[in-house]
């Protein structure tokens, strides 16, 4: 026995310590009535120490004995995680059998500058947008911006099953915060895809105590080191939502009493964040690339948690209402995407002149679209009217039928490679297909083949 419980809330513990050999992060455990709850220490003020609960802490009493359960939370690090369902602890939740081999310290130290690989391959998508207009490197951290709706989820389950499928490794995918229906449909997805065993899935779930919503981004975390570091390979992480995770972490900060920055955010929110973004890397044996989902809270960027998150990634995603209400999907705000890949050094002289190209004509576009409803078509200049049929082209060229709406659109999925993305828009900019109908650029693959 370490100490006695002093102070009970929902999201705090405290402990008379009577045994000097507890620190931080240790987990300690309370027996109540038929069943056991575990903390996490986070704050040490002499003899008072307060821990974090597990779950929930109904029937917990004043005076209940305090015991050391473990020194940190340690999760599976063996090939043991495939195709297998956690929770934010690394306990198995798809009702079927499980041995433990090897277990690992979720909080493991990060890489040093000499294990880091900065130089490597771009990961095409087979999405047309993405790969176009921010294509996105190995080992890089991309996030995917938006508020409810715009379809951040959708476009996480279409990256599963391209670039999963193209790379024939395994992924991790981090539910921090969302609905379990989504979750437990995802689970499904990846068996009719035959997929599952090449993923591990980790779910905090909407519902859960803050402490579960925050634990679970540093589980899928260490699957994806063992992944990486283990077996050598290059990981896709799959996180959604990252903005959850600071969300819960602002909860638990209230609930042990420390005063909150603006917006109501914790006061360790960049540190926070540093901690599980540098994490994220690639070594010269794997690498993690990670898509992070973003809510936008209010549809508003310059959100203190948003821009901390954004000042760590290598490029961003960002899936607009407006975009949606025009029934273009994936609804991508091409203006506000950006990539750190997109230079002339990188993905070649075309492809940067072609995207720059077809930025001047879009932004053109949105010009003539305000002349128009004041003067009507009739008034542009005939340089004017090419711009805008085929930037209407460009727009619906850019939408895509995926895999993972099949069955709601009726039309089947599909990858397009990036040199039939890079011939069909240089074909619409110089003119080839202005006699086609901007109706047949609708929702199709590679339009040239």
């Amino acid at each position: 026995m370490c100490g006695y419980v002093i102070g009970i809330s929902d999201l705090c513990v405290e402990i008379l310590l009577n045994d000097s050999k507890v620190s931080l992060k240790n987990i300690l455990y309370v027996n109540v009535e038929d069943h056991v709850v575990k903390m996490e220490v986070v704050e040490i003020d002499g003899k008072i120490c307060k821990a974090i609960p597990f779950t929930s802490v109904i029937k917990m009493k004043k005076g209940a004995e305090v015991f050391i359960d473990e020194e940190v939370l340690k999760v599976e690090y063996s090939d043991n995680i495939f195709g297998r369902l956690f929770d934010s602890y690394g306990n198995v939740i798809d009702k079927k059998d499980f041995i433990s081999s090897s277990k690992k310290n979720v909080y493991h130290k990060k890489l040093n500058l000499a294990n880091l690989n900065i130089d490597s391959d771009i990961l095409w998508t087979g999405i047309k947008v993405i790969d176009f207009f921010s294509p996105i490197q190995k080992g890089s951290k991309i996030g995917l911006l938006g508020g409810a709706g715009v379809g951040k989820t959708v476009i996480i389950k279409e990256l599963i099953n391209n670039v999963f499928k193209k790379l024939n490794s395994n992924s991790i995918f981090i539910g921090i915060g969302e609905r379990s229906r989504e979750g437990k449909e995802l689970y499904d997805e990846m068996i009719d895809a035959d997929l599952l065993d090449k993923i591990s899935l980790v779910f905090g779930q909407m519902g859960d105590i803050a402490t579960s919503r925050s634990k679970a981004v540093y589980t899928g975390l260490t699957y994806s080191e063992y992944l990486r570091d283990e077996k050598n390979q290059d990981v896709l992480l799959f996180i959604d939502n990252i903005y959850r995770f600071v969300q819960a972490k602002s909860e638990i900060s209230s609930g042990i009493g420390n005063f909150p920055i603006e917006n109501g955010y914790e006061t360790s929110l960049f540190s926070d964040i540093s901690e599980v973004e540098e994490r994220i890397n690639s070594t010269n044996n794997g690498s993690i690339t990670s898509f992070q989902a973003i809510y936008i809270p209010a549809d508003d960027f310059t959100d203190e948690a948003v821009q901390s998150i954004l000042t760590h990634l290598d490029g961003q995603i960002v899936l607009d209402r407006k975009v949606s209400e025009t029934g273009i999907y994936p609804a991508v705000n091409i203006f506000k995407t950006r990539s750190e890949l997109l230079d002339p050094e990188v993905i070649g002289k075309r492809h940067y002149d072609l995207v720059n190209e077809v930025i001047r004509y879009l932004t053109r576009y949105e010009e003539l679209q305000e002349i128009i409803v004041v003067l009507g078509l009739e008034e542009l200049s005939d340089e004017d009217i090419k711009i805008f049929n085929r930037s209407r082209k460009l727009t619906n060229y850019f939408s895509q039928p995926l895999y993972v709406s099949e069955k709601f659109t009726g039309i089947p999925g599909c990858v397009v490679d990036i040199s039939d993305v890079l011939n069909d828009v240089e074909n619409i900019l110089n003119g080839k297909y202005d006699d086609v109908n901007e109706d047949d650029f609708l929702y199709i693959g590679a339009y040239g083949k």
